[in-house]
């Protein structure tokens, strides 16, 4: 055969991965196979293959019979609205996806290009965990990517992408990187499985029910996006990857924006006149951000707290908000988490932050003592407190106890904190204070009720406003809500250029 023709036939052979009956079984189950998903992904005819040829080098358990160019990966670099980036994607027709030591080295070595070159990387997990039949050196190739992960987090955008089965060890490389992405049905990931759950604790669960796309978005949070096919999971993807810059030393990428009307006489009505009536801050997030501009990430997981990328005036903006809607968007353990993360994502990759607080508290009780509401309520304060990256509030309404410090305050770093007349800021709601401060006045008045309601007003009056904190300078400006889209223009304009820095050391100690 003429070198020229047996090029072309091994390239023949690598493109048909386990072959047309398991391509067949793949579409079957709903699923694209590896090269359909990165078709999809990249811009066409950008895809660039690296390691088509590499084969695996076991012998044991008849493995010597049969081999697959790629070895169940493809791996290799392409092109998403013209920006570069790095990918892989298993097969599951390839031994189920099965990684191997050679898999796991093609990745690997995929993950140092994106790291020299400052690259995001994506990828496609769709396989049955380790390679048995290699023991443990199909382990150890786990761990090298685990150390890649670890290696490039905060310095690449890292997107996993669950297409299938992820169990076991695989879990975890996913979970290291900045974002997980499911799709219903027919993607799932747990550490041990139905059956090893049935056999320990005696519980009869699904794959679906404990591991599958909704158990995560909902329950664990482990998945920020869920997709109801392969098509809308690589939208999203492409999507997610255009408010982000393509490394930590870079800013992120802007869009062509006219300059029009800023106000947004909507805003002026939506706080209601109840102070304990909820507003949907998902319509405050619509008036400020450009038009259809809000991705919302981890949408059914702690919906007490909204976190999204949306963009102001065609920049990229993180948005931390809290939802009255849903617990009065008080901060609990979950909500305060997800918080973390998502500020702790910004800042690693220089997107400037936009807090929208109405907040009455933390959660209190037993189930949230105990569970330590302490230190996981220290991780968004931390996380707030460590960002470097632009960062304005807005204070809606109610800014109340601790929970006023944590979200963004000038205290601890705010670069512009505004507030509308509607703001409440103080160390709990008019009613309690009053309850406390003029115990015994109420106790002692021949109408308690009324007694109650005076000293309620009276501490309104001097505290339920937000014009007290603006005579300390706490606050920067008391704005009319219709003006706070054409302010945070302004605001974002001046900070662009802003130069700050933690103290020199290693790295800080986050209460994990």
């Amino acid at each position: 055969m003429h070198p020229a023709e047996k090029l072309e036939a091994l390239r023949r052979q690598a493109e048909e991965g386990g072959g047309p009956v398991r391509i067949s079984e793949q579409h079957k189950k709903g699923k694209l196979t590896a090269r359909e998903r990165i078709a999809l992904l990249l811009d066409e005819g950008s895809f660039v293959e690296l390691g088509n040829m590499v084969r695996h080098r076991s012998t044991d358990f008849g493995l010597d019979k049969e081999y697959y160019l790629g070895d169940g990966v493809i791996t290799g670099t392409g092109t998403i609205a013209g920006r570069k980036v790095c990918v892989y994607a298993q097969d599951f027709t390839v031994f189920g996806g099965s990684l191997s030591e050679t898999h796991a080295e093609k990745i690997c070595r995929l993950m140092d290009l994106a790291m020299k070159n400052g690259l995001p990387l994506i990828g496609l997990n769709d396989s049955g965990g380790a390679r048995i039949q290699e023991g443990v050196v199909s382990l150890g190739g786990y761990a090298d990517i685990f150390y890649r992960n670890t290696r490039a987090s905060g310095v690449i955008p890292q997107l996993s992408a669950i297409m299938g089965p992820c169990a076991g060890g695989a879990v975890y490389s996913p979970a290291i990187t900045d974002f997980v992405f499911m799709v219903e049905n027919t993607s799932y990931m747990f550490v041990t499985g139905p059956n090893v759950v049935k056999a320990v604790t005696h519980e009869d669960v699904t794959a679906e029910e404990l591991g599958g796309a909704q158990a995560h978005a909902r329950r664990s949070g482990v998945t920020h996006f869920v997709a109801s096919n392969e098509v809308e999971c690589i939208r999203q993807i492409r999507q997610l990857l255009s408010y982000v810059p393509q490394n930590c030393e870079e800013l992120p990428p802007a869009v062509a924006y006219t300059p029009a009307n800023e106000l947004r006489p909507a805003l002026d009505t939506i706080i209601p006149d109840h102070p304990n009536k909820p507003y949907d801050m998902k319509e405050v997030i619509r008036q400020l951000a450009d038009a259809d501009s809000f991705m919302e990430v981890h949408e059914s997981f702690a919906e007490n707290l909204i976190v999204g990328f949306a963009r102001i005036a065609g920049r990229s903006v993180g948005i931390v908000a809290n939802q009255p809607m849903v617990l009065a968007g008080v901060l609990d353990i979950k909500a305060s988490v997800k918080g973390a993360r998502f500020v702790r994502f910004c800042d690693c990759f220089n997107i400037p932050l936009l807090v929208l607080e109405d907040v009455p508290g933390f959660m209190p009780g037993t189930d949230q003592e105990w569970n330590g509401i302490i230190s996981n309520g220290a991780k968004l304060l931390y996380a707030f407190c460590e960002a470097t990256v632009p960062k304005i509030t807005v204070i809606t309404r109610k800014a109340y106890g601790g929970a006023y410090c944590v979200m963004n305050s000038k205290h601890i770093g705010a670069d512009l904190n505004l507030a509308w007349p509607s703001a409440e800021i103080a160390v709990m709601g008019p009613k309690g204070a009053a309850e406390i401060i003029f115990r015994k006045q109420i106790q002692q008045a021949e109408n308690p009720e009324a007694k109650l309601e005076e000293k309620v007003r009276e501490y309104s009056e001097k505290f339920a406003n937000p014009y007290a904190a603006a005579a300390r300078g706490f606050v920067d400006e008391v704005i009319h809500p219709r003006e706070t889209r054409e302010r945070l223009i302004r605001a974002y304009e001046l900070l662009i250029n802003k130069v700050d820095h933690m103290p020199e050391k290693k790295h800080g100690n986050i209460p994990l």
